[in-house]
């Protein structure tokens, strides 16, 4: 009976042991399965990063330059394309890669405005020219005129510039009233010291277009 019962307790040690054996292996499995590999590139301490932002970081690793040298000249072709997109833009008038101080609809109506009419200021480079030969001849009755010429031709572009900033502020008050106009009349009588054909972007309307 001793035999028996020493047996008996040695069986049910064993039943007990292999039981907690295998809970402790189910637990160890469980926890292995729910790690999730980490990356060998991600620092430690660190989530494991998504796939694809992974791979995306591996394309941009990939497109980098590796040294200053190469980064430079990437820098550089990339200016040189931009620049060319906005040379072409500024000869089409394509709004996606015109200049910052050009863009946007306020800007392009003040363009359209000066462009639509004649105006005393885009003359003033041909009657300087004029005006400065005339002044340097030994005439004094050319001369005089000369300073006459000037007189008249500065009155002129004053009076037309300070009409064509206040008809230009009252339409664009009237057409963009939710819209900052601030420095719109400035860049209007800026353009119409160029002549027509110099003006940058290049017209869009022909004159006598009503706007």
């Amino acid at each position: 009976m001793r035999g028996w019962g020493s047996r008996r307790r040695a069986r049910n040690l064993g039943v007990v042991f292999r039981r907690r054996s295998q809970t402790e292996q189910t637990v160890s499995t469980t926890v292995v399965e729910d790690r999730q590999p980490r990356d060998p590139q991600a620092p430690k301490g660190r989530p494991t990063p998504k796939r694809s932002d992974a791979q995306t970081q591996r394309r941009k690793a990939v497109t980098a330059p590796t040294d200053r040298k190469a980064a430079t000249k990437q820098a550089r072709e990339a200016r040189r394309a931009d620049l060319a997109k906005q040379r072409e833009a500024l000869m089409n008038g394509d709004e996606r890669y015109l200049p910052a101080r050009d863009k946007g609809p306020v800007r392009k109506f003040a363009r359209d405005y000066v462009d639509s009419r004649f105006r005393v200021a885009e003359f003033f480079l041909p009657l300087a020219v004029v005006i400065l030969v005339l002044s340097m001849l030994k005439n004094p009755a050319l001369q005089n005129i000369s300073l006459l010429l000037w007189l008249v031709v500065i009155v002129l572009i004053v009076v037309d510039s300070a009409v064509s900033g206040l008809l230009l502020r009252r339409e664009l008050a009237k057409r963009f009233p939710d819209k900052p106009t601030k420095g719109a009349v400035a860049y209007a009588l800026m353009r119409t010291l160029q002549m027509r054909r110099l003006r940058l972007p290049k017209p869009q309307v022909k004159r006598g277009t009503k706007l």
